[in-house]
């Protein structure tokens, strides 16, 4: 069994090594408030459209006649999916002139007109310039969802919009209470994502456990191929894996502790064990060479192209990389390799849950409209055209029958079948978007999986990050109940 340290251990198991180091110290840091002023006031925002007249058909009372502003965010997903919901809205409600508009910079086109109180309607709040969620819940930015989510569903009357939704996807838009206030639109499966033509021809399935990870990276190597690449200028994915990594190997409630910055939770021996685990991939070799200069779209094309067998992703990526993907590609998703047999919760564990973050700003002119038009989206006619469109599953319960399941879909499907009821749903992501991506992300493991810091080293600096964050009462924290 491989070392999984910096030193040379010779004759120590694997798990040996974490627990003899697993008491690592806490370092100092500055407390500040490092999350975004995304939403700095209400000034301006109070000049609502009139309300329309409820019905059976308009059970959000919208007004038919009023403008309509949506700006999705442009990333794997693309908008094609908007544009035909909005067309629908459209078609609805003819009068309405509807302005579209799509970006990749939602932060630095958007935070603006928050700030002055004249948001769009509707916001896909995604991608690498996401606003903060937990910055915007908790200075009151938000339209509570509540409404649309017991509006009437399109498809039958007889039911709620609530009662359509796949399980977790509310609890994912609350922070602290009852209220909704982000509609996750896409159900994404995150994993570990490789072709099974690539290990075929290696005559290697895909590892359950982490000596088996090691062992598939070795034969790789030795053909020309890395064992993994991944986003190096956006290393917030690595998590999409390590994560449910970690549950595996501690169980789900090391996840809770991280995510509800408690002190010493990045001290966890799983935690440990995991970052000892991925670091060994970059001393061992196993990262395609040149990965942490390379952004998204470089290092699945990198993939794609057969340099690398495995990369940590989100299930966007079968639409998202299409272009160069191979036709006998055969797309598939791994749950995290285990570490041993020693790990709390079984192979298949993995990470599931919403996607792609809608809003409606609180300073919208016309909310109504906006929540119709996500009612609109999760009719079963939007989700198949979505699902179709993008490879990917919609937050609506069902709505791929008569589909024909692509083959990422299909895996991603399987996956869940598989992991039952052992899926975890992290909230860093979402309760805490600087944290996560920047500090954890970029600041943290980027440097680990580069080489330019030690586990340990990384999981001080992260810890510090947390309680800064845990400290800092400029900012609204979240725990899970």
């Amino acid at each position: 069994m491989g070392s999984t340290s910096a030193h040379n251990n010779e004759g120590l198991g694997r798990r040996d090594l974490i627990k003899r180091s697993a008491a690592l110290g806490l370092i100092a840091v500055p407390t500040m408030s490092f999350l975004s002023a995304c939403a700095s006031g209400d000034s301006g925002g109070d000049e609502k459209v009139d309300k329309g007249k409820k019905t059976e058909k308009n059970p959000l009372g919208v007004n038919e006649s009023a403008p309509l502003e949506i700006v999705i965010f442009d990333g794997g997903f693309g908008t094609k999916y908007a544009e035909d919901a909005k067309a629908v809205y459209q078609k609805t409600y003819p009068k309405a002139q509807i302005k579209f508009s799509s970006t990749q910079k939602i932060r630095s086109q958007l935070q603006p007109r928050f700030n002055g109180g004249t948001p769009p309607d509707l916001i896909d709040n995604s991608g690498a310039e996401q606003m903060d969620m937990g910055v915007l819940v908790g200075k009151k930015q938000l339209t509570d969802l509540t409404p649309l989510l017991d509006a009437t569903s399109i498809d039958d009357p007889s039911k709620k919009v609530r009662d359509t939704l796949r399980p977790g996807i509310i609890e994912m838009g609350q922070f602290d209470g009852d209220p909704v206030w982000i509609m996750y639109y896409a159900y994404t499966v995150y994993g570990v994502w490789y072709s099974e033509t690539a290990l075929e021809k290696l005559d290697a399935t895909y590892p359950e456990n982490w000596d088996d990870m090691l062992a598939v990276c070795a034969k790789a190597k030795k053909k020309g191929i890395a064992g993994w690449t991944y986003a190096g200028k956006h290393p917030y994915y690595l998590p999409f894996s390590l994560y449910p990594f970690i549950a595996k190997i501690g169980g789900r409630e090391v996840l809770d502790k991280i995510d509800n910055l408690e002190p010493n939770a990045w001290s966890d021996p799983a935690v440990k064990a995991a970052f000892e685990a991925y670091y060994e991939l970059y001393k061992k070799g196993y990262i395609l060479k040149g990965t942490p200069s390379i952004d998204h779209i470089q290092s699945q094309t990198a993939w794609t192209k057969g340099k690398a067998l495995f990369i940590p992703n989100g299930s966007w990526v079968e639409n998202e990389a299409s272009k160069t993907m191979p036709a006998d590609f055969k797309l598939a998703v791994g749950a995290p390799s285990g570490l041993d047999s020693s790990d709390k919760l079984p192979f298949g564990t993995i990470w599931a849950s919403g996607g792609e973050p809608f809003i409606v700003p609180k300073s919208a002119k016309n909310p109504d409209g906006g929540m119709e038009q996500l009612r609109i989206m999760l009719s079963e006619a939007s989700s198949k055209n979505f699902t179709q469109s993008v490879k990917s599953l919609t937050a609506l319960n069902g709505g791929t029958e008569g589909i024909e399941l692509t083959p990422g879909l299909k895996s991603a499907s399987a996956a869940l079948e598989k992991a039952g009821e052992n899926v975890v749903n992290p909230r860093l992501q979402d309760w805490y978007v600087k944290l996560q991506k920047e500090q954890i992300g970029v600041a943290g493991l980027g440097e680990m999986m580069a080489g330019r810091a030690t586990p340990a080293e990384t999981i001080k600096k992260i810890q510090g990050f947390a309680d800064a964050a845990a400290k800092d009462q400029s900012i609204k924290h979240y725990r899970h109940q």
